[in-house]
């Protein structure tokens, strides 16, 4: 309680000459009229929170007087012990929260008027926290929550007897803040961030636990807003039961090995299947999460080699697929997948195929085969959302793009196509499907690639990203303008990039195009043996 230690002094705020007294606080109140205001120029008794000429050459709101705050429900004890006090301010009351520098001298004031808007006063450049003048520098636990008003709740519920701080400027700042005062809060055992429970936060404190070594800061939640709603609708019980349970912070992705023992104990097993033998027994097949690059020249025969690959796909693997084909109509690349089926060439006019077996084909393929239908929107954007589309809506795992370079910016060909590409490798990881894409090559010094030269992987288009994320990248190299017809229908499959054990890098397949069927088989499929690949009956090109 406060004592008077000035009595009958002149009231300025009715003129009464002698009915107004001074406190201990330095508030003056007068009997006469019943109102209040900070007595001018009075100085404080050693030891208070501030004095009035101190406050006036630093620009501070004047000490007015200790107060419990009943909405809040803190008690006058709690607002005493961290300095929170009562003043008037422009002619209206106030509470101001004072805020030390490195020195333990009050610099600056937080003041919150009765209308909740909120100003600063004094300089607010390397303080400490709020109330880290009154614990020591070292210790078990100390709670750090986002507001003064908080950090008072958090304190009292724990009868004002273990350290908690605020930090001065809320969630934007709370890293900077923490940055300024590490030290010290290096000093305690434990770190509990006890932030508001919204989406500013929960981003903050997370922010800041990056800032911890590994087990020291963790993160506690609470069933309301924050400490203060917590305290007011007394459940404060909770609130201990928060800081005692709060969780370790862990950045997304960080994984410890004994979380994932079972996984990596587990048996390696070969991926899905390629249409080619020799393909499936180098790379062990394709694994979800993937990317798998192809380039050609112009008429390689990349096309026949992808919808080869779709067609087994469908047909003897069983799975389904999405076909994202930009320069070519659905209805073309679906009479090239039916007659990748039937070892028919149903886009060519003189083939001499069947209706009625085309018909039943592709009757087989209905629910299997999705396409998107661009009508000229090729833009990566509108392609990535029909990409999700078909992964989470219909459940497909294998999605074939051609091509990437339709979709660059042709203004800004590189950066675009990087871009892309650590999209694509992100939307393939999160959705565990596999992307078979092509890209287009530049032209290479000497032979041309539709003159069979050979394809590298600088040839392709954004070849940097495209060889960093791509998890295989094949090159197609055929001579399109041989004289001999076998040459012309004879294609090197070359393997550039093996990031799964790097062995099949450099390794070729020589395949041939039966102009007849218009099926594409390996000349001499290589025996690596087929004990862990499958049977050689099961990885038969013959549909």
């Amino acid at each position: 309680m406060s004592e008077w230690v000035e009595t009958h002094v002149a009231c300025p705020m009715c003129g009464s000459s002698d009915a107004a007294s001074i406190n201990d606080r330095g508030w003056l109140k007068c009997f006469s009229c019943g109102k209040s205001q900070p007595a001018e120029g009075y100085e404080q008794p050693e030891g208070s929170q501030q004095k009035m000429t101190d406050s006036k050459a630093k620009g501070l709101v004047p000490f007015g007087e200790y107060s419990g705050l009943t909405k809040r429900k803190l008690s006058e004890e709690t607002c005493r012990k961290f300095g929170y006090f009562v003043g008037r301010f422009k002619n209206q009351m106030v509470q101001v929260a004072p805020y030390r520098n490195h020195d333990g001298q009050v610099c600056a004031q937080k003041i919150r008027s009765a209308n909740k808007k909120f100003c600063t006063a004094g300089e607010f450049k390397q303080l400490q926290l709020f109330g880290q003048h009154l614990w020591k520098d070292s210790g078990k636990m100390l709670v750090i929550t986002e507001g003064e008003i908080d950090a008072m709740s958090v304190s009292q519920i724990q009868g004002n007897k273990w350290p908690v701080v605020s930090i001065p400027s809320g969630a934007p700042g709370a890293s900077q803040s923490i940055k300024q005062n590490l030290e010290w809060v290096l000093g305690f055992e434990e770190v509990i961030l006890m932030f508001d429970m919204d989406d500013p936060g929960i981003e903050a404190a997370q922010k800041v636990a990056e800032l911890f070594p590994p087990g020291k800061c963790k993160i506690a939640s609470l069933p309301l807003k924050d400490a203060n709603e917590m305290l007011a609708a007394g459940r404060g019980k909770e609130v201990i039961s928060a800081i005692w349970d709060a969780k370790s912070y862990r950045p997304d992705g960080i994984v410890e090995i004994d979380e994932i023992l079972d996984e990596i104990e587990k048996p390696i097993e070969w991926g899905l299947k390629w249409f080619l033998p020799t393909l499936h027994n180098l790379t062990y097949g394709r694994r979800y999460g993937e990317l798998y690059a192809f380039g050609a020249g112009t008429g390689c025969g990349k096309t026949d080699i992808i919808t080869q690959q779709i067609a087994y796909d469908v047909k003897t693997l069983g799975e389904q697929v999405g076909v994202i084909f930009l320069e070519s109509k659905p209805v073309e690349v679906g009479k090239r997948i039916a007659g990748k089926v039937d070892g028919k060439r149903y886009h060519v006019p003189d083939a001499q195929w069947d209706k009625t077996q085309l018909k039943a084909t592709l009757q087989s393929l209905k629910g299997k085969v999705v396409f998107y239908d661009n009508w000229g929107d090729t833009e990566w954007d509108v392609v990535k959302k029909k990409i999700r589309f078909m992964a989470v809506s219909r459940g497909i795992k294998l999605i074939y793009l051609d091509h990437l370079t339709a979709m660059a910016d042709t203004s800004n060909e590189k950066e675009s196509i990087e871009q892309m590409m650590k999209e694509m490798a992100g939307l393939a990881n999160e959705l565990g499907i596999i992307i078979h894409f092509v890209s287009h090559l530049s032209t290479p010094e000497g032979k041309s690639h539709e003159e069979g030269g050979r394809v590298m992987i600088k040839h392709f288009k954004g070849s940097r990203s495209i060889g960093f994320w791509s998890y295989y990248m094949f090159g197609i190299e055929r001579n399109t303008q041989a004289e001999d017809t076998s040459d012309r229908h004879t294609t090197t499959f070359r393997v550039l990039k093996d990031r799964y054990t790097g062995q099949a890098t450099g390794n070729t397949i020589s395949l041939h195009y039966d102009e007849a069927t218009g099926l594409i088989s390996e000349d001499q499929p290589e025996d690596f043996g087929f004990a862990n690949g499958g049977t050689e009956e099961e990885t038969n090109t013959d549909f």
